[in-house]
């Protein structure tokens, strides 16, 4: 079994993560980091965000390796980090169809008012997208 935990480094992924150790801490754990590319992104666009990937990928694999040591005990915790861009719900989706995944964990941001409704959730599109169960942590 893997379960998949969107992780952008806020308090309310961390609380996912934290929640994802407690409840799965045998099984793979794959921390998704997902680099958001504007709807409507022109192809130089998204090739420019990918070669930025490139570059951020080494950096933010340590970064969240050295969070998640600030977070947990990972002695006997495996774990793997994933970065991907695009519409941060739409990637979540899609990479844990691709992984396999048996589970997805999110944080929720909590937005309100005008936010949430010109942005939407990305917790809220992630559950009704997603073909396997997600948790929504507060």
């Amino acid at each position: 079994m893997a379960v998949l935990v969107a992780y952008d480094g806020s308090q309310p992924a961390r609380k996912a993560l934290k929640r994802a150790v407690d409840d799965h801490a045998d099984e793979e754990i794959v921390l998704l980091r997902v680099i958001e590319a504007a709807e409507g992104s022109t192809g130089a666009g998204i090739n420019l965000a990918r070669e930025k990937l490139k570059e951020m990928e080494s950096k933010t694999d340590e970064e969240v390796r050295a969070d998640v040591d600030d977070l947990v005990d990972t002695t006997d915790l495996e774990f793997r980090t994933e970065t991907a861009i695009g519409q941060p719900a739409r990637r979540i989706v899609e990479v844990a169809e691709a992984e396999g995944v048996d589970e997805i964990i999110v944080g929720s941001h909590g937005r309100s008012g005008i936010s949430r409704v010109l942005l939407g959730s990305v917790a809220e599109t992630v559950v009704r997208r997603a073909p396997m169960p997600v948790t929504v942590v507060r």
